[in-house]
């Protein structure tokens, strides 16, 4: 692990970095992105900058300098030979009084480097009793404040799952804890819409617009239906599904392979789409 905080390499990314007041610390104040690394150098990374200035701007923090976030980004992948690692870039409000308001003290960037596991071809999903509110603040932002996925995602592994699923407050799909979903009916590749208030993913968008498919918002019950489910997310790219709940998939089915095809070509050819 290599960690970068406000200008500076740490000698020890596992040492002290940032004040107890940080905002991002104490109410999770913050933005942030992950980013998968090749050998090749990161991955998607203006598109990944890109969603990290607009989240920023929805949570009403100072304008991101993308110039700083891809300094710190090269320094620390500076030497280091990668067969599959992660960026865990963030930003936060900065040091703040104790409660809700802000500060006026200069925001926080954090970059830090470490290894990325791979994950199955399939996976289980769960579906979760609590409800993303579409109609929320932080909808669609990609905020610090993951709370609610720790609970949703420690209810899907006490029950042999691997990600959790969640609905809107309308009661339609939306997405999982770090995936968009993306189901398969009568070999039409489906996935939630942004108004639903799911994540614009960046994998999500590269799937739609290297492989093809409709934006839609349906009931979670329309799930039942499909012929094929699989989760897109920078850590997992295409994951096919074999159980959600009590029902059993084919997966990895025929289209969620050839998904998987064309993401690994296309990935392959371009590294900053």
């Amino acid at each position: 692990m290599r960690a970068w905080v406000n200008g500076h390499l740490l000698p020890d990314p596992s040492g002290p970095a940032l004040p107890v007041t940080d905002h991002g610390f104490t109410v999770g104040d913050g933005v942030f992105e992950a980013v998968k690394v090749l050998p090749a150098g990161p991955f998607a990374l203006t598109r990944h900058l890109r969603r990290l200035a607009r989240s920023a701007r929805g949570l009403g923090l100072p304008d991101v300098d993308e110039a700083q976030v891809r300094a710190a980004v090269e320094a620390v992948l500076e030497g280091q030979e990668i067969d599959r690692g992660r960026l865990r870039i963030t930003y936060t409000a900065g040091p703040a009084p104790m409660g809700s308001g802000r500060g006026d003290a200069a925001p926080t960037l954090a970059v830090v480097l470490d290894e990325l596991h791979t994950w199955p071809e399939t996976t289980a999903v769960v579906t979760v009793p609590w409800p993303r509110n579409e109609r929320g603040a932080l909808a669609g932002l990609k905020t610090t404040s993951y709370a609610e996925n720790v609970i949703a995602l420690a209810h899907a592994q006490e029950r042999g799952a691997s990600e959790a699923v969640f609905g809107n407050c309308a009661g339609d799909l939306c997405e999982g804890t770090g995936s968009n979903v993306f189901y398969v009916v009568d070999g039409e590749v489906r996935t939630p819409t942004l108004a639903s208030g799911c994540l614009a993913g960046v994998t999500r968008g590269l799937v739609l617009e290297w492989y093809g498919g409709r934006e839609v918002d349906e009931p979670l019950e329309a799930v039942r239906a499909a012929e094929e489910v699989f989760l897109a997310s920078t850590t997992r790219d295409v994951q096919g599904v074999h159980r959600w709940d009590d029902l059993e998939l084919v997966a990895p089915g025929p289209v969620t392979r050839e998904v998987a095809r064309v993401w690994a070509e296309r990935e392959r050819d371009d590294l900053d789409p």
